[in-house]
């Protein structure tokens, strides 16, 4: 494991459904190929040299010593902290990135700050001793593991990810899935009811559309398609009182007038 030491880490977030986020991490060993959008933010910025760079994740060392600095300055602004935008708080096959993910949550928790986390790894059991308050979340974007294998070819498998989080959820935790970024049918054709079926214990639903590939605009009528898929995942949410969010730019039009349910957050 590679160490780094940083000058800060909290920090107020831009994703739109984000507060403050913290990126312990520098790099993923997941080695997602839709491709990875903070891979290609860190290539830009001259922070890796390529893939095989991005491939060995680097620890903030002094994590907790900055928490035990910055959380002072920041706790009255704070609503909730977001592990992780640019890594993986949990990743696969790396127990100390998990351990000191474990860390930085229980620091939060002790000052009252509540966190959620976002991982392709095993959410692990040791999160159920933290508090109530957080949320744990995975990204799923196909229950079909060979197809995860070719674009998330050293994430956890989709058996695992799914298990780790409905323990979780077992416990009493709100729990939610990130279905991003999802594919057009010409790289692979799935059927979205059937991954909103296996992930119907969750409590929210995040649904995105893939960008950044050649792929998908090859696909004829890709506009149409993204707007069925929110149309899908819209009405499963309603029928099931779940959360859902609708990432910005995956519907280009709202074809369809929804009522809201009760419980239901509507977030287009």
């Amino acid at each position: 494991m590679q160490y780094i030491s940083r000058k800060s880490l909290l920090y107020k977030s831009n994703v739109e459904y984000a507060d403050y986020t913290i990126n312990h991490v520098e790099g993923c060993a997941h080695g997602c190929l839709y491709p990875c959008y903070a891979m290609l933010m860190a290539k830009r910025f001259g922070k890796i040299s390529g893939y095989q760079d991005w491939l060995q994740p680097k620890l903030v060392s002094n994590a907790i010593e900055l928490l035990d600095k910055e959380i002072p300055r920041y706790k009255n602004k704070i609503k909730f902290v977001q592990l992780c935008f640019t890594t993986d708080p949990f990743m696969y096959n790396y127990p100390e990135i998990s351990d000191m993910s474990c860390r930085i949550i229980k620091r939060l928790n002790k000052d009252g700050i509540k966190c959620t986390a976002l991982t392709k790894g095993v959410l692990p059991s040791e999160l159920a001793k933290l508090s109530k308050d957080n949320e744990y979340g995975i990204t799923l974007i196909t229950i079909n593991d060979t197809y995860r294998k070719n674009l998330e070819p050293y994430a956890s498998p989709m058996e695992e990810r799914i298990n780790g989080l409905k323990t979780l959820h077992n416990k009493g935790f709100k729990t939610w899935v990130s279905i991003e970024p999802y594919p057009t049918p010409n790289i692979i054709n799935q059927n979205l009811e059937e991954i909103l079926e296996e992930l119907s214990f969750v409590d929210k639903i995040i649904f995105g559309r893939l960008n950044y590939n050649t792929k998908v605009t090859d696909y004829k009528g890709y506009h149409d398609f993204f707007n069925r898929m929110a149309e899908t995942v819209i009405e499963f949410a309603i029928k099931n009182k779940k959360e859902y969010h609708i990432k910005k730019g995956t519907m280009t039009q709202k074809s369809v007038s929804y009522k809201k349910a009760s419980n239901v957050e509507i977030l287009v």
